[in-house]
C-alpha cells in the first residue's frame, strides 16, 4: 500500500510541477509603472459624499411598510 502511496504522490508531483506557469517580467519603465500607480490611487476630490449613495443601500426602507397592494378579501 505504501508503495502505491509513493506512486501517487510521484505522479502528483510531476503533474503539479507541469502546470506551473511562471509569470512574465513587467517589461514596463520606471515612469511608465509610477503614472499606473498614480493613476490608480484614490483620488479624494471626486466627491467623498457621493459614495455613501453609491453603495446601493437605501436608507430607510423597509419592506415591511411597503403597499405594493392591498390585502385580497374574500366576497
Amino acid at each position: 500500500m505504501n508503495k502505491i502511496l509513493q506512486k501517487r504522490h510521484k505522479r502528483q508531483v510531476a503533474r503539479a510541477k507541469a502546470k506551473v506557469k511562471l509569470s512574465e517580467p513587467d517589461v514596463r519603465t520606471h515612469e511608465e509603472i509610477e503614472a499606473a500607480r498614480e493613476a490608480s490611487r484614490f483620488d479624494a476630490s471626486r466627491g467623498a459624499g457621493s459614495s455613501l449613495s453609491a453603495t446601493g443601500r437605501t436608507v430607510g426602507h423597509n419592506p415591511s411598510t411597503t403597499s405594493g397592494s392591498a390585502a385580497k378579501t374574500s366576497v
